[in-house]
């Protein structure tokens, strides 16, 4: 008999990339039946408070406010180099006044905020929206500046906008790491030998989207927000790489540390639960 889970992660190309097999039954889901929802980011990290899903996609940010309730999944995130949110604004706008006006970022429990009251000394007045929100809002002016995350570091030049800061290639140059951005998270209480299977399908599933990327593309396309091919295709190739396939070591040691500075800013609370919800 197959075991019930709840499986949630968001529209971006990457998670619906990753995601694509397992959630068309193109590879053996070995004893585990999955009700899948799909939602903005911030949407599933707020619903992961209550520990909604049993297997969520989640902000690093929220992941370190979660730690007694869910633990990370090695496989499926999104880290890596030369991929982090951008500071972006109308062209003129002098960054030294940042912190005296208003910021939109794509949610209060994202990476992106979180890097963003890491990088500023005093944090400014901050607007949370849904980051398709964000470049229009800063363009029309009812936003100084806006962190922009996903397919909006291929695109904030449409709406008029220039580049401040790259808050991924800040933190790299300040840490020597990869920037964790996103991961998939288990609830704790399923046990290991569930988390342990549920690396295995992942990595099995960006397997099969990697040998039949045009088939995951119609799936790809259903979800993405009016993006072409030549943005998705571009989103996949910098969100989905050998982190995601598994983010032990350097990954980890990334994590490790966005966790340490963000607990010396009392931003999140100590935690001695382990990182992985498989251990080790």
């Amino acid at each position: 008999m197959e075991q019930a889970l709840t499986l949630a992660y968001s529209t971006c190309p990457n998670d619906t990339y990753i995601f694509y097999a397992l959630a068309n039954r193109r590879i053996n889901r070995r004893g585990l039946n999955f009700a899948i929802h799909l939602a903005d980011v911030e949407e599933l990290n707020q619903s992961a408070r209550t520990g909604r899903y049993d297997i969520t996609k989640l902000s690093f940010a929220a992941a370190g406010h979660l730690t007694e309730c869910y633990g990370l999944l090695r496989a499926g995130g999104a880290i890596g180099r030369g991929c982090g949110p951008l500071i972006v604004a109308r062209a003129g706008t002098d960054i030294s006044h940042l912190e005296k006006g208003c910021v939109a970022v794509p949610g209060l429990w994202t990476t992106a905020h979180l890097l963003l009251s890491l990088f500023l000394p005093t944090p400014p007045r901050i607007r949370p929206m849904v980051f398709d929100g964000i470049m229009p809002a800063v363009s029309k002016g009812a936003c100084d500046a806006g962190v922009i995350i996903h397919e909006g570091r291929f695109t904030y030049h449409e709406h008029g906008l220039v580049k401040l800061v790259d808050l991924g290639e800040w933190w790299e140059k300040k840490t020597g790491l990869p920037i964790p951005l996103g991961c998939i998270a288990i609830r704790r209480d399923l046990g290991k030998p569930v988390a342990l299977q549920a690396e295995a399908l992942i990595r099995e599933s960006i397997g099969f989207a990697d040998r039949h990327m045009e088939d995951a593309m119609s799936y790809i396309r259903q979800h993405a927000r009016e993006l072409s091919d030549t943005v998705i295709r571009r989103h996949i190739d910098l969100y989905v790489n050998r982190f995601s396939m598994d983010m032990a070591g350097e990954g980890a040691a990334a994590v490790e540390a966005l966790f340490a500075k963000a607990r010396e800013k009392k931003i999140l609370d100590p935690s001695r639960m382990p990182l992985f919800a498989a251990g080790g």
